[in-house]
């Protein structure tokens, strides 16, 4: 083995900035950018689960299905499946202001759409375009912390990140439920506005380029096969609800075996241009240990949260018979537990290394799924609020230390690919979650009613299948936190190890 202290590269951006030694603190203007991408991210990600408590309001108000209303979230995931693997290209070529300002205007543009939707179509579409600039952020705001940060500082950092990136889902219902408690689900959208115009007129006037671009190849077949693969895979995922129903738009094999085959030759591709550096999503990033059990992890870890702020909502309308302001309130605690933890578990990480976080973490997410199979229709909201609390007590511990060695056991040159790779995977993870919980509800409540059960009783009965597959599920991430091991390539900055 060698160690090799490779030569800088010049920027061929005029205004990008050399990143800040490891020994360094972070000067003004970095933190300033930092700050902005973090809130900007927020608001952004935020609207990834604000419909899943206005979805029985939907229903009512718009004359759709349960799995017809999911693809207001999954459609949204659907779009940044699709747009998140072109951010490893699109990082290292295009400057980080004209990223953001083209993020943040399609995240505004489509918000205004949305608020003016006089239909489930229109809705769906601005969703779709709120979506594309969401892609963009959440890879945008990772890459560039990862090189203005020195790496003693990146679990912290990453801490604040997982705020972002599982705490703004996680309050989305609450935001929800208290505007929908006085105002018409559109508003959703017109509070929303105001706050991603302020961020895109402050990022105009303040955001720097903190990170350096580069020339680099555009494969068109990449992105084609991309689309499909990432596409297909999401699209058939998040049919798997309206199948249940017996209302899917087309049979499932058709988009799932498009994906599959897209996979396949997209996998190929990236195999064949990484030989050259010009790949879409360089795969190599998968020689890494730790970014790969990283990876399962955030996968299952990803498959419980989103099924839970989809499912947890319906079961406290439907069959507590509270209104969307009391579920809102209701699912607030876990989000600020979640929101507490976070830099907490990243100061940790700092000392400790991933394991003694992860491990417990992973235990703690499998007993709470566990806790809420015993969910029924006379359960007290006391134990949902504890049971949803453990919940995101559990993923609070998972996400930080996974998001920082997962990326900070990669090459500097992978940042990007990395990035891209675990969003676009949380995407599809997501999706998976969403699908396979309100499928296993639906089928569970159709074969309550079957039996003679009543509707309130049926629904619970729905509820348990789903939250017990998800506890099943929940033992994976048990067995893979065991693997997790603290990177060993955390090098000073800009030594290659081959």
């Amino acid at each position: 083995m060698s160690i090799d202290r490779p030569a800088e590269r010049p920027s061929t951006s005029p205004t990008a900035r050399p990143v800040a030694p490891a020994s360094d603190a972070l000067d003004p203007r970095t933190k300033t950018v930092i700050g902005l991408l973090l809130v900007s991210s927020f608001v952004v990600i935020l609207n990834e689960t604000i419909m899943s408590v206005a979805l029985p309001r939907l229903m009512a108000d718009l004359n759709i299905t349960a799995g017809t209303a999911q693809w207001l979230t999954t459609g949204f995931m659907l779009t940044m499946a699709v747009v998140i693997p072109a951010t490893g290209y699109l990082l290292q070529r295009f400057s980080m202001r004209g990223l953001f300002m083209t993020a943040m205007s399609l995240f505004s543009a489509g918000t205004l759409l949305a608020a003016l939707a006089p239909g489930f179509g229109t809705l769906l579409g601005g969703r779709i375009i709120q979506a594309g600039g969401t892609a963009i952020m959440l890879p945008l705001l990772m890459t560039t912390v990862l090189n203005a940060v020195p790496a003693h500082r990146r679990g912290q950092m990453m801490g604040t990140i997982s705020i972002v990136i599982a705490v703004a889902p996680a309050i989305g219902p609450t935001v929800s439920g208290i505007i929908l408690n006085a105002l018409d689900w559109r508003w959703m959208f017109w509070l929303v506005l105001p706050i991603a115009l302020l961020s895109l007129a402050v990022g105009a006037m303040k955001v720097q380029n903190l990170t350096e671009t580069k020339r680099v190849p555009f494969d068109v077949l990449s992105i084609v096969l991309s689309t499909f693969a990432f596409g297909g895979l999401i699209f058939g995922l998040s049919s798997i609800g309206e199948a249940a129903q017996g209302k899917e738009l087309m049979p499932l094999w058709i988009p799932l075996s498009a994906g599959v085959v897209a996979m396949a030759g997209f996998v190929l591709r990236q195999l064949v241009l990484q030989r050259t550096d010009s790949a879409l999503m360089d795969l190599r990033t998968f020689t890494s240990r730790p970014f790969v059990v990283a990876i399962v992890l955030v996968l299952v870890s990803m498959m419980a949260l989103f099924g839970c702020l989809i499912v947890l909502p319906l079961y406290l309308q439907n069959v507590l018979g509270l209104d969307t302001l009391h579920t809102g309130l209701l699912l607030l605690p876990g989000g600020a537990v979640m929101a507490i933890l976070s830099p907490i578990v990243g100061n940790l990480f700092d000392r400790f290394g991933p394991r003694p976080l992860v491990i417990p973490g992973a235990v703690v997410l499998s007993a709470a799924l566990w806790g809420m199979t015993l969910l029924t229709d006379e359960t007290p909201v006391g134990l949902v609020i504890l049971m949803h609390c453990l919940l995101n007590a559990g993923l609070g511990f998972i996400f930080t230390p996974l998001f920082t060695s997962a990326l900070g056991s990669l090459d500097k040159s992978l940042y990007s690919h990395g990035s891209a790779i675990i969003n676009t995977l949380q995407q599809l993870a997501g999706a998976a979650g969403t699908a396979v919980f309100i499928t296993l509800m639906t089928t569970g409540t159709t074969a309550a009613l079957n039996d003679g059960a009543g509707a309130i009783e049926a629904a619970a009965s729905g509820v348990h299948t789903a939250f017990f597959w998800g506890a099943v599920i929940s033992l994976v991430a048990v067995a893979a936190s065991l693997l997790v091991r603290r990177p060993t390539n955390e090098l000073p900055e800009g030594v290659v190890i081959h």
